[in-house]
């Protein structure tokens, strides 16, 4: 597989995750870790067939109780600060700072080994991040009494990134670990929701299908994609154009009839596609 094949296959999930939005809205009765737990054990489902189907179980001999604890606290661990972090301040401000992710990735991808950090790489990663922060921190006020959430977002921004950044040195694991990974978070999602929330089904087919359409996608399929990526492709291409999912995420619910246009969506796909194109620029010519 090529680098570029790798990066495009990384793509799939940001494309995947734009459907997030979506969605979540629509299995929005189902508590945020209850709706974890079904989503990962569906993800995990996929790759349970994926890896009998092709026969690649022989891929996962010899894999280190270390590697599946990586995996699982950075899926689970991911989540788990999130959903803290929307509870404990406000979701503008979490949201902002929770997607402080794909900037950090381009940031640290330059102390893995053979990766150059250029400044149009910098450049890049920080004009999308301006374009996606005038959508997902809209209305946006911070106060120092939501410091603790303030920190659980920093948390999950710093966990996502990590976990990424680090799968890199992993490039030699199969990417079928991830069917591990995610039935271990839909264990770890299950027992958090028993303790801290109330059970509660969609009481409607869109909500069903939400939830599963969450499973297949977004929250499944996409962490097998963003593995391969993150391990062979240019992580610093990738980590940049992450910020185009909360931009594709307000055109499909647009699209939906959720969301409405707005002279500020169009200022941000401009930042977006700008900074993008900066670093599969910067990309380019560093070869």
């Amino acid at each position: 597989m090529t680098r570029k094949s790798a990066t495009a296959i990384g793509f799939v999930a940001v494309l995947l995750w734009a459907l997030l939005a979506l969605f979540t809205v629509g299995a929005s009765e189902v508590p945020p870790l209850q709706l974890n737990a079904v989503c990962f054990g569906i993800g995990g489902t996929i790759g349970v067939v994926w890896t009998t189907a092709t026969g690649r179980w022989s891929e996962l001999k010899g894999i280190t109780l270390s590697v599946y604890a990586f995996g699982t606290v950075g899926l689970f661990g991911y989540h788990f600060l999130y959903f803290s972090a929307l509870r404990a301040a406000p979701p503008a401000e979490a949201g902002l700072i929770a997607y402080l992710w794909p900037l950090l990735i381009v940031l640290f991808s330059g102390l893995l080994p053979g990766e150059r950090l250029r400044p149009l790489h910098l450049l890049g990663a920080a004009l999308s991040f301006g374009g996606a922060a005038l959508i997902v921190a809209k209305g946006a006020s911070f106060s120092g009494e939501h410091g603790p959430g303030y920190a659980l977002a920093l948390a999950c921004a710093l966990t996502w990134s990590g976990y990424s950044v680090i799968s890199r040195r992993l490039g030699s694991i199969s990417s079928m670990v991830v069917t591990v990974y995610c039935l271990a978070t839909a264990v770890l999602s299950t027992l958090a929701h028993l303790v801290l929330e109330d059970t509660t089904w969609p009481s409607t087919g869109t909500g069903w299908a939400s939830m599963i359409a969450l499973g297949f996608g977004p929250v499944g399929a996409a962490f097998y994609v963003w593995d391969i990526g993150v391990k062979r492709g240019n992580i610093q291409l990738l980590g940049t154009a992450s910020y185009a999912a909360p931009l594709l995420s307000t055109l499909v619910l647009m699209i939906a009839g959720i969301a409405t246009p707005s002279a500020t969506l169009v200022v941000s796909a401009i930042l977006i596609t700008i900074g993008a194109g900066l670093a599969a620029y910067q990309s380019r010519q560093t070869g």
